[in-house]
């Protein structure tokens, strides 16, 4: 397989070692000859290109792994010289609706993209960091870049931008989490609690995430009132023990626009469901 790295950043030099040894026919191509990327080349005895060009047509599969905010004019200044049946693997952290512009674009130009969203840190995984595709060919991207020692999880369904929709709203909660997670660990040191903290927080780590999670926001609608003033009594403690919290005020205006949804159009709290809460919240946005 004729197979094309544009970007020899950490991404690309992880890739391109693993399908060189994989038995790929590679080329290699960076925007400049910097040490990292020309050291990558000559490892493999490779040429470096510069440019795209007329080399870029023997091509099976091109993979993008420039920044997000580059792929767009890269992608441009590809498709020109990519023949029609090749597969662009897009997997920058380019916006959705800007991979989903892209794909279009491609398929006009008889082009197969798929999204490609990297779902942990390279540094760490290196070629076998997890990915998640999503776009036509998929399987056959999961196929050869499992055998190059990739692991790879296909969208059944899904089409480009979905993939990195998902990779945000994963980074939505774990980010959240984290910033939440360093202010309860510090004001549980302070008050030599930590470790106590982790027993009361068991009960937790037993239920499985999506069963709290749906409990979380199917419990919200019902129980909004009294837990905006557990928020502000929280605050008030962390700012009692020389924290003042920076997550919290979201937190707050979080419940408090809850609380006046629910003022303004009361809701039957019968078994309510999780989807029936998340309805209703969607329609409070309008």
């Amino acid at each position: 397989m004729n197979t094309t790295i544009i970007g020899l950043g950490e991404v690309g030099r992880a890739y391109a070692k693993a399908l060189h040894a994989a038995g790929h026919t590679l080329q290699l191509c960076n925007a400049r000859a910097g040490v990292a990327a020309q050291a990558c080349a000559d490892a493999l005895c490779l040429p470096l290109h510069l440019v795209p060009g007329e080399w870029l047509r023997t091509s099976d599969a091109v993979l993008l792994c420039v920044t997000g905010s580059a792929a767009p004019q890269v992608v441009a200044h590809c498709t020109p010289w990519m023949a029609p049946g090749t597969t662009l693997c897009d997997m920058t952290t380019a916006s959705p609706d800007a991979k989903r512009a892209a794909a279009e674009v491609l398929r006009q130009q008889g082009v197969q993209y798929l999204d490609v969203a990297i779902m942990g840190a390279v540094a760490l995984g290196g070629h076998t960091t997890p990915l998640l595709v999503a776009g036509d060919g998929a399987g056959a991207f999961k196929h050869w870049m499992e055998a190059a020692g990739g692991r790879v999880s296909a969208l059944p369904a899904g089409t480009a931008g979905d993939a990195m929709a998902l990779k945000l709203l994963r980074s939505t909660f774990t980010k959240g989490l984290e910033a939440l997670s360093v202010e309860l660990l510090m004001a549980a040191e302070r008050q030599g609690l930590r470790e106590a903290l982790y027993t009361q927080l068991q009960d937790i780590d037993d239920t499985p995430l999506r069963t709290f999670l749906d409990m979380l926001v199917r419990t919200h609608v019902l129980h909004a009132k009294r837990r905006s003033a557990e928020v502000q009594e929280v605050t008030t403690e962390l700012a009692r023990q020389g924290l003042e919290s920076v997550v919290l005020p979201g937190v707050a205006q979080r419940f408090a626009k809850t609380v006046a949804a629910l003022d303004a159009h009361p809701l039957d709290p019968a078994d309510i469901t999780t989807e029936q809460a998340l309805q209703w919240l969607l329609q409070q946005e309008g």
